[in-house]
């Protein structure tokens, strides 16, 4: 239950603690306290005499729920403002593979105006054969080159483990699809004063997202980006996941965090990038996550479902002239 007071003072906040929180959850946003598990029959005359507006918000997920923090919550790093005024760009290859291919992709995604530099240290991935990303090395990659072109760098952390090594070099960290309901991950972000990109399990439901960012916030960490990069459904002949474009204005509408579009994990096809990005920025999306190659056919991971830099280039463009059009209104 959430309650809005015309004026709340030090004594009142203190009195419903003292009431609630030994057996509950109590928060505080501005005129706004959320108190967990209770009802309107918890309530004193006195309470509800004063209260402006009584709300029921998520039963799990009270600071990211938009009914206790209606304002938008602007995601800040050194070269980024992550919110839905503005479009943020975040490219870079999938895997960090060398220092010079590193540099390269840097200046491109400069070049698309991207303020973010992306790139896997340390990769989850099917097979534990495949490549599982450089560690530490790459981590020094990333941040050389993002300090060489002005851009923030964000990169997947994968256990809890990770999160001192990985903090000492990201802006951003991003917690992949596979670890959205790594608890023990999350708590251990929430601790830090990082932003955290949060992606939606492929199987998760909004409810779900939702929770999982909760465990953050739970840390005293609001600096949180959601992101949708597609779920798995029936059909996966043709796209690698379904892109859930519904569910960008469903979380605008449910939760103060920005959320943005991974197209590339989406669409799992180069050549379906594109569409699916310029419909992720239709739909409201705060920003974009694109992987980028400049011979994907010989990259270490997901070489398939990553632009080309002259595409890049066209996808920027085109997604710049979609949200000037929906500032218009």
């Amino acid at each position: 239950m959430i309650i809005e007071f015309a004026s709340i003072t030090d004594p009142k906040i203190q009195e419903l603690k003292d009431r609630f929180g030994q057996q509950t959850d109590v928060f505080i946003h501005g005129e706004r306290i959320a108190i967990t598990g209770i009802t309107e029959s918890d309530l004193a005359e006195a309470d509800l005499a004063t209260a402006k507006k009584i709300e029921h918000s998520h039963p799990k997920a009270i600071q990211s729920s938009r009914v206790f923090h209606p304002d938008d919550i602007v995601v800040k790093t050194p070269h980024s403002q992550i919110d839905h005024q503005s479009l943020t760009l975040m490219a870079g290859p999938c895997s960090v593979e060398s220092r010079d291919h590193l540099l390269k992709m840097a200046e491109v995604a400069k070049q698309a105006g991207a303020t973010v530099l992306r790139g896997g240290a340390f990769k989850p991935r099917t097979s534990p054969y495949s490549f599982q990303g450089l560690g530490e090395e790459g981590l020094k990659y990333l941040r050389k080159a993002a300090d060489a072109f002005d851009l923030d760098v964000v990169t997947e952390v994968m256990d809890e483990g990770h999160v001192d090594l990985v903090g000492r070099y990201t802006d951003i960290f991003q917690i992949g699809a596979r670890n959205m309901q790594n608890f023990s991950l999350l708590k251990a972000v929430g601790k830090t004063k990082l932003p955290v990109m949060l992606k939606r399990g492929m199987s998760a439901s909004i409810d779900d997202l939702l929770n999982a960012a909760e465990y953050i916030a739970a840390g005293g960490n609001q600096q949180i980006i959601l992101v949708e990069r597609g779920i798995r459904t029936f059909d996966n002949k043709y796209n690698r996941n379904t892109l859930d474009v519904g569910a960008v204005p469903v979380l605008r509408e449910l939760t103060p965090y920005p959320v943005m579009v991974d197209p590339s994990h989406a669409a799992g096809y180069h050549d379906l990038v594109i569409p699916e990005a310029l419909a992720g920025v239709a739909a409201g999306a705060a920003g974009l996550i694109v992987e980028i190659h400049d011979n994907p056919s010989q990259a270490f991971s997901d070489g398939p479902q990553a632009l080309l830099p002259e595409d890049l280039l066209v996808m920027a463009d085109k997604a710049r002239k979609i949200k000037a059009v929906l500032m218009e209104d």
